[in-house]
């Protein structure tokens, strides 16, 4: 996997050959097969993690530590923000190393490669194992440059956290964009550590906002400076209120003090610090339930009573919820900070064990409910309905289980009962509950946050209103960037929109109300073409030719269908990506744009020139299919409703008029009691703002109904009047 990486694991005293090899094989992950020999470097190497003299304190500790004290991290920045001088203090401090090394001076320990200690960067990522007070670390120093961004991609994708360091006078740069991207695709906890507090022009509240605003993060501050630039001297601990000042006279940075803050020797700094806890707390309160609920309950008075050990535990769950990111600030090149960030990462960072994706729900509490009131139970049997808090994962429809184990082992007992009296109705798989049908939504719009600085935060309530509404679909469109809102209707789209403003506080804008339509072709047509890139040393070439035809079943995904002479070998090796060029093109038509459906579409020859990538055989896969696309006769399908109306006798007439003009199709005229039953169908297009016009027509009396029905052809005419308005020639 990480091939190149590199383990220091060297001593300067013997030790048997076994043992070295023992030890170096125990890196990041079991995963790390292939390691670079070990580098020989002048420098004095305290003694390895475990290790005390000539004697091995417990070999199983050292190669197999208890998983839960072993933290796996990477740290990665934008370059020259200071990865490597942190990275040489942490082991300087842990007893790593005995000496300080010096990019500048090309003695650093994890940069030894010669063109890296010339030019003083880092250009491969190298891995260091150490211990700190109790628990394993190994650390991958990872590349801040972006001609390497694929050292920190690898890296990434085997590691349980990060911390990223940040130049405290630049604040977010263009690498750490990339690499902070990296991290959230592999969902990667993170450590932010402002480093280089003491340079000209260094300003904490610019470095954190610029991660609030750029990276779209949530900092949870922890320390604030003492000083900043030329008057660096230490930071407060605002979790414990404590202050750390490290002292003038050290060359080493190892010595430093911590003294609780005094209202008699420091009351401007002890207020401003009592300010930060109490906003920590109550951002920590908005993404931790069981944080929120201990607030509220015992210390809502006074925060000045809650527990360091409260709100610290509370903080660690919000960083492996990856909900917001502790931020901590210091100077590595003058050895302050380095410490309390060792502590932060044995602290706040997941064990192995912890970054389990595999599982994501976690039941903390059950309820009993009683409308918005609600009782606090211990246990739930079969037949009761119960709420439950803690589940940050589960959307409606989900089925939960006791434990993963439990689930496979019922599993495998409906199996075996299936096998022994031979049954065919597939038991196992009826052990998930059922789950809802979702409708596709009909209606769309855009949505617009306030400000830019607010999009965070709409996002952020979307995703909440999605989880508790499936029916709600949000998207992002390819071309404007917008963020479309997709509902089943007005009054559902309306009331997305005031909950957001309710609930969320965000005044948003919607823009005109939108019907979905959908885009199919009439007959079959071919298409070929060829994509041919070069990109650095490599070239990329790919020849494609497809089918595209239409089927008679309705299906709402392209159905695929590749050609006899498709080689099965390079088949096996490109279906994924052909099949996602297939589905990117069929997500907007040549029309309108709108998603196409009740096609089939067959490969019929691909040719790939060796080292092309997935990306370019998916890229001219899509093109292809879009040009078939365009060369079929075209067709526009609208979404037709089954509307039921009813209304009194006397208001009949008119409503039966308005429903002609609306391209209605009336399929029957109940009666109900003294009213009449309009049962019929009507284009979604044609239905909007029909509440107001029924209402005018009847005096406010009828009522009426609306479910999507099915998708049907526009005629001609109807098709082209939509087109020319869509272009703005009508």
């Amino acid at each position: 996997m990480l091939t190149n990486l590199r383990i220091f694991a060297m001593n300067h005293q013997t030790i048997p050959s076994a043992h070295i090899n023992n030890l170096c094989c125990y890196k990041i992950r079991a995963s790390f097969k292939r390691l670079k020999p070990y580098v020989l470097l002048g420098r004095n190497y305290s003694s390895l993690p475990g290790l005390i003299g000539n004697d091995i304190k417990s070999l199983h500790s050292v190669i197999n530590p208890p998983i839960a004290k072993i933290r796996n991290i990477g740290i990665m920045a934008h370059i020259d923000a200071g990865k490597t001088t942190t990275t040489e203090r942490i082991l300087y401090y842990s007893g790593y190393t005995r000496s300080l090394g010096d990019v500048d001076d090309g003695d650093t320990v994890t940069d030894f490669m010669a063109q890296e200690r010339e030019r003083g960067i880092t250009i491969q990522s190298a891995a260091v194992t150490f211990d700190w007070k109790g628990y394993r670390v190994n650390l991958i120093d990872t590349p801040g440059h972006v001609d390497f961004t694929l050292e920190v991609e690898r890296c990434l994708r085997v590691l349980d956290g990060a911390v990223a360091v940040f130049d405290a006078s630049a604040g977010v740069e263009a690498q750490t964009l990339t690499v902070w991207r990296q991290a959230d695709k592999h969902k990667i906890p993170r450590i932010c550590f402002l480093n280089k507090m003491d340079k000209t022009g260094a300003s904490f509240k610019y470095a954190v906002e610029s991660i609030r605003e750029k990276l779209k993060a949530k900092p949870l501050l922890l320390q604030l400076p003492i000083g900043e630039a030329k008057t660096f001297k230490g930071l407060v601990d605002v979790v414990t209120k404590e202050k750390l000042l490290w002292n003038s006279n050290s060359n080493d940075g190892k010595d430093f003090e911590r003294k609780p803050l005094l209202e008699v020797s420091d009351p401007e700094l002890l207020k401003e610090t009592i300010e930060a806890r109490n906003a920590l707390i109550e951002q920590v309160a908005d993404l931790d339930d069981e944080f929120a609920d201990l607030v509220l309950g015992e210390f809502s008075e006074n925060f000045d009573l809650l527990p360091a050990e409260k709100l610290q535990n509370a903080i660690r769950r919000v960083t492996l919820a990856q909900t917001a990111v502790p931020v901590l600030c210091g100077s590595a090149l003058k050895n302050k900070g380095v410490q309390p960030l060792l502590d932060a990462v044995t602290m706040y960072l997941p064990s192995p064990e912890e970054r389990n994706y595999e599982f994501l729900e976690r039941i903390s509490r059950l309820l009993l409910p009683f409308a918005d009131q609600h009782i606090e139970i211990s246990s739930l049997t079969a037949g009761n309905i119960a709420l439950t808090v803690g589940l940050k994962h589960t959307a409606t429809g989900d089925t939960l289980v006791s434990s993963k184990s439990s689930a496979l082992a019922a599993a495998r007992r409906a199996e075996r009962e299936e096998e022994k009296q031979h049954r065919k109705n597939n038991e196992a798989e009826r052990l998930l509950l059922a789950g809802v049908e979702i409708p596709e939504p009909v209606f769309f719009c855009t949505i617009e946050p306030p400000s830019v600085a607010k999009q965070p935060d709409l996002e952020h309530a979307l995703k909440c209103l999605q989880r508790e509404d499936p029916s709600l679909k949000v998207r992002l469109d390819p071309d404007s960037g917008q963020t479309i809102l997709c509902g089943m209707g007005e009054l559902h789209i309306e009331i997305i929109h005031d909950r957001i403003k309710r609930e969320y506080g965000l005044e948003t804008y919607l823009g005109p109300l939108q019907v979905a339509y959908r885009e199919t072709i009439l007959n079959s047509a071919c298409a070929t073409d060829t994509l041919d890139r070069t990109l650095g040393d490599q070239r990329h070439l790919v020849t494609v030719e497809v089918e595209a035809r239409p089927i008679e079943t309705s299906s709402l995904m392209p159905v695929i269908e590749y050609a006899e002479s498709i080689h099965e070998d390079l088949l096996k090796v490109s279906q994924e990506a052909i099949e996602n060029g297939i589905h990117s093109a069929c997500l907007q038509g040549p029309l309108l744009g709108s998603p196409v459906q009740d096609v089939a579409i067959t490969l019929h020859s691909l040719t790939v020139h060796p080292g092309t990538s997935t990306t370019m055989i998916s890229a001219c896969v899509s093109r292809c299919v879009q040009k078939a696309l365009k060369k079929a006769d075209k067709q526009v399908l609208e979404p037709l409703m089954n509307l039921e109306v009813t209304v009194a006798r006397d208001y009949l007439s008119p409503v039966l008029g308005d429903l002609a003009q609306r391209r209605g199709n009336i399929q029957e005229i109940q009666t109900r009691q003294d009213n009449k039953v309009v049962i019929g169908f009507v284009p979604l297009a044609e239905i909007m703002g029909y509440s107001t016009a029924l209402r005018t027509l009847t005096s406010g009396s009828a009522t009426f109904a609306l479910e999507l029905s099915t998708y049907q052809a526009m005629n001609p005419q109807d098709q082209n009047t939509l087109l020319n308005r869509r272009s703005g020639l009508t």
